[in-house]
């Protein structure tokens, strides 16, 4: 490298400053603005944060989950108890066990705008309200056997209410859940 000497002091002299300026002998190096931010980002989540993230999870899990099992109407899919339980189960695998009997299939997927509601004890919660406007626009019954699409109406945005609880072995699972008429809510 062909430096002019000004230049070589001062790259030397900004080197120096750089290297020297984070050591002290005498002082304790004090913790810099980047230092403090990247050990924020380190704390855990509190309790009820981390409660309401793996519910919101395990809500659109459920979702999802029948999504899957309802393009074969597979009410007996192992996937159906990850993130549902109790009524909820019952009441997907009912209804996919209707369409599997009517010889209907659902396509696309739905659409979940989940937040939470309520979460019981509010400090570390085994309990999670859930409100959702799904949008079932693009998730609709066709029958098995031609590909038509089947006489169940326009699919839309729906108020749904679920309930969210941890169960003993720490996962989270879909208790119950309402879903209303299309049109009950705007998305």
């Amino acid at each position: 490298m062909n430096l002019r000497p000004a230049v070589r002091i001062t790259i030397a002299s900004s080197a120096a400053v750089v290297l020297l300026g984070g050591c002290s002998a005498t002082e304790p190096r004090q913790p810099t603005a980047s230092s403090s931010a990247s050990a924020t980002t380190s704390v855990a989540p509190r309790p009820a944060d981390l409660a309401k993230q793996r519910a919101t999870a395990a809500y659109v899990g459920m979702w999802s989950d029948m999504a899957d099992a309802a393009m074969t109407s597979d009410w007996q899919s192992p996937k159906l108890a990850q993130n549902a339980t109790a009524e909820a189960l019952q009441t997907i695998s009912r209804s996919l066990y209707a369409d599997h009997y009517n010889g209907l299939v659902t396509k696309g997927r739905p659409v979940n705008h989940p937040s939470v509601q309520a979460a019981e004890p509010p400090a570390d919660p085994t309990t999670i309200t859930i409100s959702d406007c799904g949008d079932s626009t693009n998730w609709l019954k066709y029958r098995a056997d031609n590909g038509q699409p089947a006489d169940d109406g326009p699919g839309g945005h729906r108020r749904i209410e679920a309930l969210v609880k941890k169960a003993v072995d720490g996962s989270w699972k879909v208790t119950t859940f309402a879903v209303h008429e299309v049109g009950s809510c705007s998305g």
